[in-house]
């Protein structure tokens, strides 16, 4: 008799190549569709040429534009017209600029009930709420899965979060994860996937859902997963394919390593408060705060049901004097059911500005506040320095949040706010005419090549021995918002590492490139969870660049690890975390044999101060190939020569 298995496992053992199924063991996955974004998108299509590959193995892969929209200059229009000729020759639909955040609009016309999705972006698990297992991951390993070559994890244990009673007025889906967020922390996740079950889900629609699946990942969660039941059918039906849906769930009787309950009755409005998801608070102990600017929209909170949510709190009124407020619908679609039913004049007859179907102000893409501001936002993150002004305060709420703040001018419970809960049904509108099909003459397609998109660096193979200083030394929970910054000025120089290189820590360490190069190169000693928040490979590629040859960290965030193994830099914790306290920035530190990584256990000399400290690589045989050959292009080059 066949033991019941949990939703996870139906998905994820049905496409196991390799492998045993436990948790914390490595396994290898088939993947059935990628997407890219044009930040991350345009390094992962170069990888893909180097290695040679003529077409796409994928059933489905997708190259969106959603990130380098705001054009001051030529580099990212050319990155555009790279990635729209370079998808058109290899077999990649391209969205065009205008069409959507690649989230919302994978969720609207190709994510699949029982599919495995990994993406050059870190909120790729937002099609979780489609019964999919996806996954984000870092633009190398987009293009090995592109290249027909399996995604490597460790399997993961599986977390039951399950919802009971239903949502009161005033809260939202949005409130939920925060919910989440404050019980786990931006670490609760790691080496996890979460499943939602639970009569709770009746309430939900896919819209809350993926509100739910995308912050999963602040959790530093593998990925988050919903059942696919009548209300993904029906959503499904909405966009004119209910053929892709089919009903996937549980067992009864599944079994789990962790079960969460969520009395869903008992839920407040809550806000993270600066400068991380999980500083949560309820916004009843922030009621009347002063707000300067609030933004509604990123791929969290841009669905229809999201922006419906926001204009039944505008209705009939004006943003306060002194806030600025912005939409952003998550998709061209979007946008369009909102022109049809009334609402986007009831956002501007309330004084909102609306902005492009993009991520804009939640990768610092414009709109950043004020000196001292107080921002609300229904994004994922709050980083420091994200927003583009250094000084201001940003706070993640829900769409209800942040319109009734709007309107008063101060933190407000929405709770308290009398307007209507109930929206108007959702329009049937599908139009994928910015959805570019590639070539059926492939050969014919010429690739364009603007002057910003420079060459690959390329690493040197691991030496046998490391002699380095600790060009800077940093607290916990360092972001790679902190490592690669993102924002107007530095984004457009994602296809050029060399530039990019200049802004490395930027915010942490005045001239640490420069640093960097007179040191001949180092390693960077880091506190726990070292790397969360963006999936960006640049976070790992520019440090690669600028000589970084390992990181000593009390731990690490899932895809920045697996980010700096693929660009050859060895991934270190320290056996004992007291250790870190011991290094001083610029102490020479040697690892004498970095055969040692193989074995899993290293040990670091700190020549200035006469100690040695014994330090983890929890790093699989395949992993440290990667690091021996400088990485793994180095390695499919070497390998396939």
């Amino acid at each position: 008799m066949q033991m019941p298995k949990n939703l996870v496992q139906k998905i994820l053992e049905s496409h196991v190549v390799s492998g045993t199924p436990v948790a914390g063991e490595p396994v290898e996955l088939v993947i059935d569709q990628t997407l890219t974004q044009d930040a991350t998108g345009t390094m992962a299509y170069i990888q893909l040429e180097a290695m040679g590959v003529d077409q796409v193995k994928t059933e489905l892969s997708v190259s969106y534009v959603d990130h380098n929209t705001l054009q001051s200059g030529f580099m990212n229009a050319d990155d555009h017209a790279y990635l729209q000729s370079v998808a058109a020759k290899h077999g990649v639909l391209f969205s065009r600029p205008g069409n959507g955040i690649c989230h919302q609009v994978h969720l609207e016309r190709f994510a699949k009930p029982g599919r495995t999705l990994i993406g050059s972006d870190s909120h790729t698990p937002t099609a979780g709420a489609m019964a999919s297992i996806a996954i984000g991951a870092g633009g190398l390993d987009v293009a090995k899965a592109m290249a027909g070559l399996p995604y490597r994890i460790l399997w993961p244990q599986v977390v039951n979060v399950r919802l009971e009673g239903a949502l009161p007025h005033g809260t939202s889906a949005k409130d939920i994860i925060l919910e989440l967020l404050r019980r786990l922390s931006v670490k609760g996740g790691v080496g996890r996937i979460f499943e939602y079950s639970g009569p709770g889900l009746e309430s939900l629609s896919v819209y809350q859902r993926t509100t739910i699946t995308n912050m999963g990942a602040e959790l530093g969660a593998t990925t988050s997963v919903f059942p696919s039941d009548d209300i993904t059918r029906q959503f499904l039906a909405r966009q004119q394919r209910e053929e892709d849906w089919m009903p996937l769930a549980a067992d009864e009787e599944a079994v789990y390593d962790e079960t969460i309950v969520i009395d869903l009755n008992r839920l407040q409005p809550l806000a993270a408060c600066p400068h991380s998801p999980d500083n949560v608070k309820s916004v009843r102990e922030l009621a009347g705060m002063k707000v300067d600017q609030v933004s509604i929209g990123s791929c969290t909170n841009s669905g229809f049901e999201d922006l419906m949510k926001a204009a039944n709190v505008l209705e009939g009124k004006t943003v306060a004097p002194g806030v600025s407020l912005t939409v952003s619908p998550g998709s061209r679609q979007v946008l369009t059911k909102l022109i049809e039913n009334g609402a986007l004049a009831t956002f501007v007859k309330a004084g909102a500005r609306i902005l492009e179907c993009t991520c804009g102000p939640c990768i610092g893409m414009g709109q950043s506040p004020k000196t001292d501001g107080v921002s609300l936002r229904t994004f994922n993150r709050n980083f420091y320095g994200r927003s583009g002004t250094l000084s201001a305060g940003v706070y993640l709420v829900s769409p209800e949040t942040a319109a009734a703040s709007a309107v008063a001018g101060v933190f407000t419970d929405p709770a308290g706010v009398n307007y209507s809960d109930s929206i108007p049904e959702e329009p049937v509108y599908v139009d994928d005419s910015m959805i570019c099909q590639p070539s059926e003459d492939p050969a014919s397609v010429e690739i364009v090549m603007g002057p910003n998109i420079r060459p690959l660096p390329e690493n040197d193979p691991l030496s046998t021995s490391l002699e380095k200083k600790a060009v800077i030394k940093l607290p916990d929970n360092i972001t790679t918002d902190h490592i690669a910054p993102a924002g107007a000025e530095v984004l457009p120089y994602r296809s050029n590492i060399e530039k990019l290189s200049t802004f490395v820590f930027r915010n942490n360490k005045e001239g640490f490139a420069d640093i960097c190069k007179e040191q001949g190169g180092g390693f960077i000693v880091a506190g726990e969870n070292y790397g969360q928040g963006s999936s960006r490979e640049h976070a790992a590629m520019a440090p690669m660049y600028l000589g970084i040859k390992a990181v000593l960290a009390k731990s690490f965030a899932r895809i920045h690890k697996a980010n700096l193994i693929n660009f050859g830099i060895l991934p270190l914790t320290f056996a004992d975390p007291a250790d870190y306290d011991d290094i001083d920035e610029l102490d020479v530190l040697v690892i004498e044999d970095t055969s040692q990584a193989a074995a899993g256990q290293v040990t670091v000399k700190n020549r200035t101060r006469g100690t040695e400290y014994l330090m983890n690589c929890e790093i699989t045989p395949e992993d440290y190939e990667l690091l021996r050959h400088g990485g793994a292009l180095n390695y499919i080059r070497n390998t396939a020569a």
